[in-house]
This record gives C-alpha cells, structure tokens and sequence, in this order.
C-alpha cells in the first residue's frame, strides 16, 4: 500500500454530495500523504476544489447529459491512461464494477452489488444507507485505512465572528424544484422569521444563490422590517458562501448545500427538513439541529426512499415562523 501514490475517486452529484464525500478524501490523504488524488465527478459540482486543498486534479464528466454512455466511454479510457494505483467509487449501480474492472487499476474499491462485483472489484463494501452520507461514502475505504474522518472539513479564510448573528440561506437548488422535489417552506415563511428573529433583537443577514432569485424577491416583498441586512449577490461563488457562513454565530438554511458547508465549518446550524432524511443528511450532534413539523406523516421521510417526488399535501413542511425562531432562540 505505501507506494500506491495515484489514486482516482468518482463520485457524481450535486455539490452537497461533493462535502459528504470530503471526509473519504482527507482519510485517503492522511494514509497516503504523497498521493496525488483526482476526483471525477460533474461539472456542476467543481467548485469543491475550491473549499479544500486534499484534491489535485478534476475530471469532468456530465452524466446528466443524452450521451451520458459517451462520457462514461470517455472517463474509462481517462481512467486507463491516468496510471492509477486505486479507483474508488460511490456508484450503487451494478455496472459499477465493470467499470472499474476495465479501468485495469490494480486496486478497486466499491459497493457490493452482487456476485459480480464480489469478483471484480478488490474490494466490495456493503452499502449502507442508513447512516449519516458522510460515513456512508467513507465505507468505501475501510480496507485501505484506519483513519476515520467523521465530518467534511473546508479550508478558506474565516472572518471575525459577527455576534448576536443569524445568516439565513433560505433556497435550494432549481434542480431539485424542476425535479418536483420541494425541501423548504415557502418564501413568505421565511419573510416571517426575519421579522421575528429581528423583533427579537437579533442581527439577521440574508443571502442566496443563483438559483434563489424568485425566492429572495417574494421574501423582500413580504417582510415588514427593514433592519436586516439583504446580502443576496454578493456571494459569487462557493467560497464567498463559506466565508460568508463562517462569519455569523448561527446559520438557519433549507435542506441544500449550504447547510453542508456550515456543518464543515462547525458553525451552529438550523436546517428545515420535510421529506428527506435528516439522520442520513446531517450529523446527530448538538451541532446541527433538524427543524420540523408535527405533522406525523407516517411515511416520512419519504423522498428517495419510498418516492423520486414529494407529494401534493406536503403536511411535512407546514412549520410556522414562530417555531422556527423558537428553535434558533432556544
């Protein structure tokens, strides 16, 4: 294992996805710490080079596209001439391992999805996903290393603590919008909370993505206060974010990425959870506290495990401002 230096990781999604997968990537850097680690992931996801310094090289490859099998093709012949010493991969499909096989790499880890992969990868790790994403992935690496990375961590430059702050990051990704999957409760909530949270003598700062225009523009028509500070554009990339997150005393956020980002950088986070899985998501420590209805859905958490998009009723994101703000004030 000690002369194993080129080591290629695949692991496709969104940038959340990109910070679960970090603490694979320190724990291979701490057993290996003159290896030269490239990360193969999509292109949408690219910024994650930018919040931490254990990744060399990327390789781009856009699955979301129609030739989707054309990029595959192109990342295997990528695979054989990068003179890899260990591939490892997140992928749960069964094709997995046959990629990683014709790659030639010596030493090939994944997750065993049956007899084949038993035979072709080196080794063939059970999936298990009922537990925190981020011990999930690093799995993967149990046979390579007894480090043990529990939490993504980030490296950039942090600002002064802002006191008495909240920061609030109320949107989530289009793609998850187009796909039907709604994560957060409505802008005109979120309105109410700044109200709220100001009412209660808190400095309250607002931010948001590209993706958040619509979002920020019902909020500011809806909320009655002016002493908040509307930061929305001034963050114009993953960095600016961090730094940004990395400044206030408590984060309040949708299920999205930037919850990943905070829970990297420690800082005290509230997260609104509705359909999805917050035991899988964030980590189960005072840290990191999951806000949520009491609306005993008995199928929830329901989206990606027993449905692809969230249902009409949505009685699991029916959470008021109040209890919202009595969760960031307890």
């Amino acid at each position: 294992m000690e002369s194993m230096k080129r080591i290629l990781c695949i692991n496709f999604g969104g940038i959340g996805d990109e910070i679960f997968f970090l603490p694979t990537l320190i724990s291979l850097k701490n057993e290996f710490p003159n290896s030269h680690i490239t990360l193969a992931l999509e292109s949408r996801s690219k910024g994650i080079k930018d919040l931490t310094d254990v990744i060399d090289d990327l390789i781009f490859v856009d699955i979301k596209k129609k030739n989707k099998y054309i990029e595959m093709l192109k990342l295997l012949f990528k695979a054989q001439k990068g003179h890899y010493d260990i591939v490892i991969s997140s992928g749960g499909n069964k094709l997995i391992s046959i990629l990683l096989y014709l790659t030639g790499i010596k030493v090939r880890c994944g997750y065993d999805t049956g007899k084949l992969s038993r035979k072709l990868l080196t080794y063939a790790v059970k999936l298990n996903k009922k537990q925190y994403a981020c011990s999930m992935y690093h799995d993967l690496i149990r046979n390579l290393t007894s480090f043990n990375t529990e939490l993504p961590q980030i490296k950039i430059q942090r600002r002064e603590t802002i006191a008495n702050s909240v920061l609030i990051h109320p949107g989530v990704s289009k793609i998850s919008i187009e796909k039907k999957c709604i994560k957060t409760i409505p802008p005109e909530i979120w309105a109410n909370v700044i109200d709220l949270l100001v009412a209660n003598g808190l400095k309250v700062m607002l931010v948001g993505g590209p993706d958040d225009d619509e979002c920020i523009k019902t909020i500011l028509e809806n909320v009655r206060t002016h002493n908040f500070e509307n930061l929305y554009g001034t963050t114009k990339n993953l960095t600016d974010l961090a730094e940004l997150i990395s400044s206030c005393e408590k984060f309040l956020c949708s299920d999205s990425a930037p919850l990943h980002i905070a829970v990297a950088l420690g800082v005290k986070t509230y997260a609104i959870f509705g359909p999805t899985d917050d035991t899988t998501l964030i980590p189960q420590n005072k840290n990191v506290t999951a806000v949520k209805s009491n609306d005993n859905c008995p199928l929830k958490p329901c989206l990606w495990t027993k449905r692809m998009t969230t249902c009409e009723k949505l009685s699991c994101l029916e959470i008021t401002a109040q209890d919202i703000v009595n969760k960031v004030l307890s």
